[in-house]
This record gives C-alpha cells, structure tokens and sequence, in this order.
C-alpha cells in the first residue's frame, strides 16, 4: 500500500519563518507605537506644565491688580473713617501687593519681556504707596481738604491706571504664550494618535497575515493528522501482529532453553554416574597395583604405576568438577527460564523492610568481614512483584558485601528516590570498584570482571537485568577500579500490569 503523502519539510520551514517575520513585525510595530506613544505623552506633559505654568502667571498678575484696588479701597476707607481697622487692612493690601509683584516676578525668570516690566510694576507701586500713605497722613493730621481728597484720589486713579496697564501688556504676552503652548499640546496629541493609529493599523495586518498562515498551516496539518491517525491504525495492527510474533518467539526460546536444559542434565547425569564408577574402579586398580608390587614387582612398570595412582585419580578429578560446573550452569539456565515463565503479581511492597530484611539475612557475612550496611529511611515504596524485587535486592547487596575490600571497613548505602512516575534505587559500596570496559560485560550471563577469588558463575547481575527487564526498568552501574561502585536501579512505581486495588 503506498504511504500517504503528509506535509513536506520545506512547507514547515516556510511557515516557521512567516510566523518568525510577522511575530517580529509585530513586535516592532509595538514597539515602535510605544515609543511615539511615550514622546508624545511626554511631550503632552511638558505642555501641560507649561500652560499651568501660564495659568499660574496669570492669576499672580491679577492679584497684583486686585491688590492695587484693594489697597485703593482701604485708603478711600480710612479718609472716611479714621478706624485703627482699616489701617491695617491697607497695610495687609500694601503686603499682597508686593507678595504678588514677587511671586509673577519669580515666575517669569525665562521671560525677558516679563522681567522688563516688573521693575516699572515696583516703581509705580512704590509711588501710589507713597502717594496713598501722604493723604492718609493728611488727614491724621487734619489738613485734608475736599480739593486734597480730589486731587490724592487722580493721582492714584493714574498711577492705577499704569500699573493696569503694565499688568495688561503682562497677561496679553502670557496670553500669547498660551496660545503656543495650547497649539503645541495639540500637536503631541495629535502625534499621539497618529502613533496608536499606525500601530494599530500595522498590528491589523500582522494579525490577518498571522491568521491567514496559521489557517493555512492548521489545514495542512489536520490533512497531515488525519494520514497520520490512518498509518498509526496500521501501525498499531503492525505493532499487536509483531508484539504476537516475539511473544511466540518469546516463548520458544524459554521452552527450547527449558527442554534444552533438561536434554543436557541427562547425558550430564550419566557422565556424573561414569565418572563415580570410574573412580571406584580406580580404587580397585591402585589396590591391584599395591598388591602387584608387593607380590611381583618386576611385571609393575612405572607408567602402569603413574596411570593407576596419579593419572586415572587427577583426569577423574577433572571431569567431577567440570560436570559439577556444568550441572550449575544447567541449574541457572532453568531458574532463568522458569523466572520468564512466572507470572508477575503485583503488590505494595516496603522497599525499606525488604532491604533491611536482605541485610538481617547477611548480618552473620557482614560481621565477619566487618562490613555494615546503611539503608536510608525514606526509600519509596513501590507497586511491583515482591519475589523478582527481593531477589533484584538480595543479588546487589550480597554482590556488594562479596566484593569488599579487606585492607578498609566495608560501607553499604541503600539510597532511593521517587522521580514522577518512577522509582530509582542506588546500592552504593566502597569496595573493589568495576573497571569502566566491563560495566556492560559484567550483566552478561557467564561473564565476570576483575579478579576471580570468589565463588559463582556470573549469573546474579544477568539474572538482575533480566528481572529489571521484565518489571519495566533498567539497571546501571558507575564504577572505577578501587574506588567502589554504584549500581542504579530504574523502576516503575507502579508496575503496567497492576490493578486499581495495588495503587
């Protein structure tokens, strides 16, 4: 059948680099509005104090025309009515005035214009001061005539009318200022809107570029999904068809080792039975040769000799320990087979009881050795096949109290940790160490590293993988030569085959 075309690669990369460009366009449009849209606010800041700034002027100069009045008023007052009051209310008038003259004049430090007539403001308030305090003086004094009253009330009218007119050209410069700031407002404003509106208008774009080849790309890949959901059938019925096949396969090779093992023990039995019969034969030849020797010696040659009483007893020797090496060999393969054939029973399992179980069973080797074994407190637990665990457990401990060193104490640490849905075990020792070439050769079965001072067949770290195996997990091993190993074991905490009731 011929696979469905699904989407091209170059298709991909075309559309990771439109989504790139218009992300980036995107991104700088933004980018670049909030600049403008930053300026322009900064700007429209800067205006706004300045027409403050106006504001501020404005209402300075009117209070120094309202002073002016103020000040008019009190004197009028006073000629009329010679109260202590309404001399300290034009004196509380003469103080605002110069207040007021004071604070337009701090104002407009930057207007040279402005700074030119605040001293002819000064100079004429100086004079209807002057000319206001005389009347009232005159009249203390009982010299005020009706003409006098007349004549002091021209002469601060006019002096009136200047300072007026000064404080008017002052507020027509203020009020052209004004009209530049305000204009100057409207222009940040509008610089401000332009900003949001290009920004926006480009983001516009950008978004209907962005929809228009995301929809495309959406379509290709639904196209592609749906070729995919068609091939991942056919993959599946592939994959039950090819998991059947190594099942059988499976358990052809767990038969032929089991029927395999049997058919060996069989002549293996024999040459076991042989071989006893062989050395009592034996027996009876070296007594015929002991017989023959003491009764005849001449007919007794130095070969027949040797054969009866060396030769026969160490080639004999030979044969018992290779078939008594050969019957364990026998003895692992049909544990591994039976151990593939078991079926798995998943429980909760005390990771720490089960080590501190291993332990209690190698205390008497340990005290001997002088070795102790450390396993920590917080080993998670785990759901899986307690007898493939345990025997997981038993095998490295024991392995790890075998291969101590003799010329420093022997240290055991069982440590563990739960990593999402798996659980992870380290059997750390400070004995012998694994050269790093054979840390894959030592899980080979019948296969050995190091120095061989002690007994077995190099089968236990075969035998572990090949449970880690069948339980979901792996196991590994980090060593160097003489600085101890850490072997690791990778499990999952719930073991695939578990029901609801083990969780």
């Amino acid at each position: 059948m011929k696979a469905p075309t699904l989407l091209p690669l170059d298709k991909d990369k075309h559309f990771g680099r439109l989504v790139i460009i218009f992300v980036s366009v995107g991104f700088i449009a933004i980018f670049a509005a909030g600049l403008a849209a930053a300026f322009a606010v900064q700007r429209n800041g800067e205006h706004t104090a300045w027409l403050i700034h106006t504001y501020d002027v404005e209402r300075a100069i009117g209070r120094v025309d309202s002073a002016v009045q103020s000040m008019r008023f009190a004197r009028r007052g006073y000629l009329l009515d010679r109260r202590p009051a309404i001399r300290e209310d034009y004196a509380e008038a003469r103080g605002d005035l110069q207040r007021a003259i004071d604070r337009v004049a701090e104002l407009t430090r930057d207007n040279a214009m402005q700074q030119r007539l605040i001293p002819q403001v000064r100079a004429l308030a100086r004079e209807m001061d002057a000319m206001l305090l005389f009347t009232m003086a005159e009249a203390d004094a009982g010299r005020m005539t009706g003409i006098g009253r007349r004549a002091g009330d021209a002469g601060s009218a006019d002096v009136s009318s200047r300072i007026q007119k000064a404080t008017a050209a002052m507020l027509a410069e203020e009020q052209r200022l004004l009209g530049q700031r305000v204009r100057a407002q409207q222009s940040s404003i509008t610089l401000f809107y332009w900003a949001l509106g290009l920004g926006g208008i480009l983001l516009f774009f950008v978004a209907i570029g962005s929809v228009a080849t995301i929809r495309h790309y959406t379509s290709g890949l639904m196209r592609s999904r749906n070729q995919l959901r068609v091939l991942n059938e056919d993959l599946e019925g592939a994959v039950r068809v090819r998991t059947i096949d190594l099942q059988r396969a499976n358990d052809e090779i767990q038969r032929f080792a089991y029927i395999v093992s049997h058919d060996l023990r069989s002549p293996l039995v024999n040459v076991m039975g042989f071989t006893a019969e062989l050395d009592a034969a034996t027996h009876s030849l070296r007594a015929l040769i002991d017989r023959a020797e003491a009764e005849a010696p001449a007919i007794v040659t130095e070969e027949a000799r040797l054969a009866a009483r060396e030769d026969l007893p160490e080639a004999i020797g030979f044969i018992r320990t290779s078939t008594q090496k050969m019957d364990r060999l026998i003895n692992a393969i049909l544990r591994l087979s039976r151990e593939g054939r078991r079926t798995i029973a998943p429980e909760t399992l005390d990771m720490v009881g089960m080590f501190q179980g291993v332990a209690d069973t190698l205390r008497h080797r340990t005290e001997e050795v002088g070795a102790t074994i450390r396993i920590a407190d917080d080993l998670p637990p785990m759901v899986s096949d307690r007898l493939a665990v345990e025997q997981i457990a038993s095998n490295l401990v024991e392995n790890a109290v075998k291969y101590l060193r003799r010329d420093r104490p022997g240290i055991i640490e069982v440590t563990g940790q739960r990593r999402g849905l798996r659980v992870l075990y380290q059997i750390k020792d400070n004995g012998r160490g694994i050269d790093p070439k054979d840390h894959e050769r030592v899980f080979d079965l019948f296969r050995r590293s190091g120095e061989q001072d002690q007994p077995g067949e190099g089968i236990g770290l075969a035998h572990v993988r090949a449970l880690a195996y069948r339980l979901g997990g792996t196991i590994t091993v980090a060593s160097q030569l003489g600085e101890g190993a850490v072997f690791e074991v990778n499990l999952p905490a719930v073991f695939a085959g578990a029901g609801e009731k083990d969780r």
